[in-house]
C-alpha cells in the first residue's frame, strides 16, 4: 500500500466515491486529494483533501477522509491523515482543523477538540457551515508537529489486504440455473424399462 496525490485521471473515481461515502465537497478540486492504493493491483483503497481557505486568515482544513469498506480497518486512513498533514506541512501551516462528528477518530493521531468560541473567526465561520448540515459536528485542531499514529495502523498497512466483497464470491450453480429439472431429458438420460 501506498498513498499518493490524486492526478486529474481520478476525478470520476473520487467524484463517485464522494457520493458512494456520503462526503459533501461543495468545493471540489482532485489536486487536493490524496489517494492509498494497493501496490500490486492498483486499486484505490481511501482518499482524503486538503483545503486550504485563503485569505487575512488562511488556515488549512483536513477533510472528505473516506475508505471503501473493503479496505476499512487496516491503517489507510491513518496514512490518509498522514499524507495530509505532511502536505499541510509543505504549504507550510503550524496547525491544521477538522470539523467531523467522528472526533475520536481524529483523536487517535493527536487532533484536540476545540470549542467553537475558542477558533479564529474565519475557522469559525466554516465551522459553522459544516455544523449546519451535521449538527454532530465538533472542531478539532491538530499541531502539526505533534501528528502520531500507532505502530499497529503502520504494520496493518503494510500487508493490507480488500476484505472480499459480494462481487467476489463466486455462487454455487444448481441445475435450475441452466433451466435443468428431474423431468428435463438431456443427452445422458437412459430411458430404460422394465
Amino acid at each position: 500500500m501506498y498513498v499518493r496525490d490524486a492526478k486529474n485521471r481520478d476525478e470520476a473515481w473520487l467524484l463517485d466515491s464522494l457520493e458512494d461515502l456520503e462526503l459533501d465537497d461543495g468545493a471540489f478540486r482532485s489536486r487536493d486529494y490524496v489517494i492509498a492504493l494497493d501496490e500490486e493491483t492498483n486499486e484505490k483503497a481511501g482518499f482524503g483533501r486538503i483545503r486550504v481557505h485563503k485569505g487575512d486568515e488562511s488556515f488549512c482544513e483536513i477533510t472528505c477522509v473516506g475508505v471503501l469498506e473493503r479496505w476499512r480497518n487496516q491503517g489507510v486512513g491513518a496514512h490518509v491523515v498522514e499524507r495530509l498533514v505532511d502536505r499541510a506541512t509543505a504549504e507550510e501551516f503550524d496547525t491544521v482543523y477538522g470539523f467531523t462528528s467522528e472526533h475520536r477518530y481524529c483523536m487517535q493521531f493527536g487532533f484536540e477538540p476545540v470549542d467553537a468560541a475558542d477558533l479564529p473567526e474565519r475557522v469559525e465561520t466554516r465551522y459553522e457551515q459544516v455544523k449546519a448540515r451535521d449538527a454532530d459536528t465538533i472542531a478539532v485542531r491538530l499541531e502539526t508537529d505533534e501528528f502520531m499514529m500507532s505502530d499497529r495502523a503502520r504494520e496493518r498497512f503494510k500487508v493490507a489486504t480488500p476484505a472480499p466483497s459480494a462481487d467476489d464470491t463466486e455462487p454455487e450453480l444448481t441445475a435450475e440455473d441452466f433451466g435443468y429439472d428431474e423431468e428435463t431429458p438431456t443427452k445422458y438420460s437412459t430411458n430404460l424399462r422394465r
